[in-house]
């Protein structure tokens, strides 16, 4: 059982209305005859933003993966009834693959699929190269969509690469 809250800020272009993306998230993940298994809810949250933008939805989510030992692959399905912008049903399908290397180090891809009733559908993929010392997770991905800028997308749907820093307790 987990939960936790998850934030960032944000720049949609939207005149300054948003600056910040508050998610609280509740789950229950496990292990069934070497499968994984994750079933949870999130609640995506922009503080500060008008309510006539209806930027705040919720989404379930439910994950299975196997560990082949030289590779773990997992599939993943979201769904919200509400989408981001009051832009109705949306359907998330995601796939990842984890490779540990030696050292500490691993490499990722993911690829997924967003379908969404009121808005454009699009893929996404990356491809990351991680790294674990001191308790501490360092990564560093390159991200993409097949998204174009500005008619699909106004901002940040072009490649991008970012580092993050993470730590679970």
């Amino acid at each position: 059982l987990y939960a936790g809250i998850w934030g960032s800020n944000v720049d949609f272009n939207d005149e300054d209305e948003a600056h910040v993306e508050v998610d609280y998230y509740v789950g229950y993940s496990g292990e069934y005859s070497g499968f994984t298994y994750d079933l949870g809810g999130l609640y995506y949250t922009y503080p500060g933003a008008d309510s006539d933008l209806d930027y705040d939805f919720f989404e379930v989510s439910g994950a299975l993966g196997y560990d082949f030992d030289v590779a773990a692959l997992s599939g993943a399905i979201n769904y919200s009834p509400d989408f981001f912008g009051s832009t109705g049903d949306a359907v998330y399908y995601g796939a990842t693959l984890d490779v540990p290397l030696p050292y500490e180090f691993s490499v990722s891809a993911h690829a997924g699929y967003q379908t969404i009733d009121e808005g454009v559908d699009y893929a996404d993929w990356s491809l990351g190269l991680g790294y674990s010392i001191a308790g501490f997770d360092l990564s560093l991905a390159y991200y993409d969509t097949d998204m174009d800028e500005p008619e699909e997308c106004a901002d940040g749907c072009d490649a991008r690469v970012a580092f993050g820093v993470s730590r679970s307790f």
